[in-house]
């Protein structure tokens, strides 16, 4: 049985396959399309998947979305008669539920011969964030929270996953939302883009909370462990805010009334305006607030269903600081983050809410690897293709017959302080590179962040890099022993360690870990030995494979980034290319 999920006119569209209860295939549309964040129909990801699958649109028997327009009816009716918000703001919200309630037309128009015989299932977004992590982790009893913008008339959802089945309990409703509440702090201190809540986390750690009081002016904890916006300082609920999200990036409109937050907080930051001390200390100001919140609501569910096993998905589920304190912070004892938790991973949560539906067996995602791969004979052949602009570049490439020796020359090459491009296998789900699609570097070096952003990534200079490291050797490099195969939390580096490896350790002290298994990327743990070898570091050095772009899917992509960047050294499967 064929069942496809779609994330599909939201932010970060995507496609998963699960064939008999099994996921077989997954990737986000930005990745062939070449857009950031793209939102629409996820038609170039459908079609690779069941290309992939060997499938046509014909053999799909189910296809679930992650959005119901018909649920929360009633409370979107009472809100508009008590609120009032403005015509035109409810026309798009008409318009937008419209065109997600008639989708069939769009996907048959996409696949034009083929036969549109499968049952269309409508997921309410947050049941399918739920599902994106409880269904697919190995717990058989989880308490289950997602938390993000908005979806389907609501912010938050929690209830407890058994088995197959996750029963939702209670919801926040619009217009109150954690996501929102980042969102807007992260436009006031001047990152204006779809998706850039990240750089805030980033920043926060170069300041201090000393707006943490005015903070909790816009977000009041409740007693219950839930919260609400204090809504005169919002716009998204009765002004038409700007959005854009059909068949391009994201574009999301002021989402605060600028008057009284300008009253409690000061002058916002223009775009590409100096970041001053005062923007660093809002942004740790925001990070620290949002964690009141959160950490309030996960107290507050451990006492109501007393079970120690928790899994996070919604967009504020990416807050990987958050993440990396819940052990600390809550009574919980083990929890599953999936590798995107986020709208992309609603297609993977809808398909399993269906899957699951027929085939009871349980599927456990211990790894993200289901995207685009590659044979050597297309890479031989874009290489030959190539040559030309290769050699233009002072180039040689090399072929290796031995994994062994591929992996020692790699890691006798970051020793060297090279930065190297590593593109090997299926292409990752999420939005983390996990060692397939990665551009990595050595840890040792204090200077290996400002070579990179030289070199390739041109990013601001208070983001960190990540540590890609050996499952085994985490408990002696972190604080914390935890598995993190999806780089989804941050802990802190060992006192005695952080000295060893500047490069991905931030000012805080802290690394956004990935633990490496020799089980799910045999590859790339030989790599990490071989230079642990070399070092005596199980870690190195990773970032996506992109250069302000999406990480790169086809191997074609690869090339061009290396070619246009200073990278030194590209390893496509088993071929490498270095510069003289």
């Amino acid at each position: 049985m064929i069942v496809l999920g779609l994330n599909a006119y939201h932010g970060d569209s995507s496609a998963a396959l699960v064939q008999d209860g099994k996921l077989i295939a997954a990737a986000e549309e930005e990745r062939f399309r070449r857009i950031k964040h793209w939102s629409g129909l996820p038609t170039e990801a459908m079609k690779w998947c069941l290309a992939d699958a060997g499938l046509t649109l014909g053999d799909v028997d189910h296809i679930a979305i992650n959005r119901n327009p018909k649920v929360n009816n009633l409370r979107r009716a009472l809100y508009v008669l008590r609120r009032r918000p403005s015509l035109s703001l409810i026309f798009k919200r008409l318009a937008n539920i419209k065109r997600a309630g008639t989708f069939e037309d769009a996907v048959q128009a996409a696949f034009p011969g083929e036969n549109l015989r499968a049952q269309v299932h409508r997921v309410e977004h947050h049941l399918a964030h739920l599902a994106s992590a409880f269904l697919v982790s190995a717990f058989d009893e989880a308490v289950c929270l997602s938390v993000d913008g908005f979806g389907d008339f609501a912010s938050s959802a929690w209830g407890m996953g058994k088995g197959n089945d996750i029963q939702i309990d209670g919801r926040v409703y619009f217009p109150h939302s954690l996501g929102i509440f980042y969102s807007v702090i992260t436009q006031f201190i001047g990152f204006p883009y779809f998706g850039d809540e990240y750089k805030v986390m980033g920043l926060a750690p170069y300041g201090e909370p000393k707006y943490l009081d005015e903070m909790r002016e816009l977000v009041k904890v409740r007693p219950d462990g839930t919260f609400r916006l204090n809504l005169k300082y919002f716009r998204h609920h009765d002004e038409d805010v700007h959005y854009t999200w059909d068949n391009c990036s994201p574009e999301v409109g002021t989402l605060y009334k600028k008057e009284p937050m300008e009253a409690l907080f000061g002058p916002q930051r223009e775009k590409g305006a100096a970041l001053e001390q005062k923007h660093r200390d809002l942004a740790r100001s925001a990070q620290a607030m949002y964690e009141e919140a959160f950490f309030a609501m996960l107290q507050s569910l451990h006492a109501k269903y007393q079970c120690d096993d928790l899994t996070l998905s919604g967009g504020c589920a990416m807050n990987s600081v958050a993440n990396g304190k819940v052990y600390l912070n809550s009574p919980f004892k083990r929890m599953y983050l999936p590798a995107s938790a986020g709208d992309a991973g609603g297609a993977i949560g809808s398909a399993f809410v269906v899957s699951r539906q027929f085939h009871r067996e349980k599927f456990v995602m211990d790894h993200a690897y289901v995207g685009p791969c590659t044979n050597d004979i297309e890479i031989k052949t874009l290489l030959d293709a190539r040559a030309t602009d290769i050699q233009s570049e002072n180039c040689t490439v090399r072929r290796f017959d031995d994994e062994g020796e591929l992996c020692q020359t790699t890691a006798t090459a970051i020793t060297e302080g090279k930065v190297i491009g590593w593109f090997q296998g299926r292409m990752e789900w999420g939005p983390r590179a996990l060692g397939n699609r990665s551009i990595l570097g050595d840890p040792r070096r204090a200077d290996m962040k400002d070579i990179l952003n030289l070199k390739i990534k041109r990013r601001e200079s208070f983001r960190p890099f990540a540590p890609s490291i050996m499952r085994e050797h985490v408990s002696e490099w972190f604080e914390q022993d935890d598995d993190v195969p999806f780089m989804m939390e941050v802990f802190q580096v060992r006192q005695d360690k952080r000295a060893q490896i500047p490069a991905t350790t931030h000012v805080d002290g802290s690394g956004r870990l990935q633990t490496v298994h020799k089980a799910t990327n045999p590859r790339y743990h030989r790599l990490i030995e071989s230079y642990r070898q070399i070092t005596g570091v199980p870690m190195v050095l990773n970032t996506s494979f992109n250069e302000n772009e999406p990480v790169v899917c086809k191997p074609q992509e690869a090339l061009d980034c290396f070619l246009r960047t200073k990278m030194d050294v590209l390893v496509l499967n088993d071929w490498m290319v270095t510069r003289s």
